[in-house]
């Protein structure tokens, strides 16, 4: 059975904490060599308790989310990236959805100079950042706040979001399967995922391709629910095949790279 030792264990704190650990980091903090450091990284990785990227690893949980503190730095500028080409899709005049996740709130800031909008959500973050905007609309879900990251969720936010049908969807995820399935870790949140969905003509997802290296535990749909999705590089070609299948459209935000990519970059509609 495998047991971490002190120093693997202050290492997946610090991962849990800041959503990303760096090899060079942890060898200045615990003064031991890079190499020790990389042994200990594999280790964890191996257990599945972290995912090794370039130069570090970040936490690889099914269970549990990374702090939202750490999630918002986390590809931060990917996901600006993606906000802005989803905001692009979305034109003036337009109905939509907007739920929990620092990507979509990076669409949220996007969308700030646009007019005519209304913009019902579940994220008070969302409604912060579009307040300063006089020719916005915003109206925000009942239920439960969720302090870790300023989610509203529950039945009454569902009830809530199933009173409307509007032009466009804007949902975040926090992993999405090799099958597929797009996931996330509270089930509360997910209904209201489902009900965001299930009420709006035109879906957009909104997902970095860190989402492909991670896991979590509920099931909020499939990709083939989705009608665009907004991402930052190339997929990989199990997904892209069942974008294709599907009939998917994936748009790779510019800075990113296109190979690979399946379907047409939407006109704002």
């Amino acid at each position: 059975m495998f047991t971490p030792t002190p120093r693997q264990n202050d290492i997946l704190a610090m991962a849990r904490l800041n959503g990303r650990v760096n090899v060079d980091d942890l060898a200045a903090k615990f003064d031991v060599t890079p190499q020790t450091i990389r042994k200990d990284l594999n280790d964890l990785c191996g257990q599945r308790l972290l995912t090794r990227t370039h130069g570090g690893a970040i936490l690889a949980s099914g269970v549990e989310n990374v702090a939202y503190e750490a999630r918002r730095h986390l590809a931060d500028n990917e996901k600006r990236r993606i906000g802005e080409h989803a905001a692009a899709l979305i034109s003036n005049g337009s109905s939509l959805f907007i739920n929990i996740g620092t990507t979509t709130e990076e669409v949220a800031r996007a969308l700030s100079s646009h007019e005519g909008l209304l913009v019902i959500t579940n994220n008070i973050h969302v409604a912060g950042i579009l307040l300063p905007s006089p020719r916005i609309d915003v109206i925000v879900a009942g239920g439960m706040l969720r302090r870790s990251d300023g989610g509203i969720v529950g039945e009454q936010a569902v009830d809530f979001m199933s009173q409307f049908k509007v032009d466009h969807a804007v949902i975040g995820v926090s992993a999405i399967d090799d099958d597929g399935s797009l996931l996330d870790f509270d089930y509360r949140e997910v209904r209201v995922a489902q009900a965001i969905i299930k009420n709006a003509r035109n879906v957009i997802l909104v997902a970095d391709s860190m989402k492909f290296t991670r896991t979590a535990p509920v099931r909020i749909g499939h990709l083939s629910e989705v009608n665009v999705f907004v991402t930052d590089r190339a997929l990989p070609e199990n997904i892209a095949e069942i974008c294709r299948h599907g009939g998917t459209t994936v748009a790779v935000a510019p800075g990113g790279e296109m190979g690979g990519e399946t379907g047409e970059e939407s006109e704002p509609v």
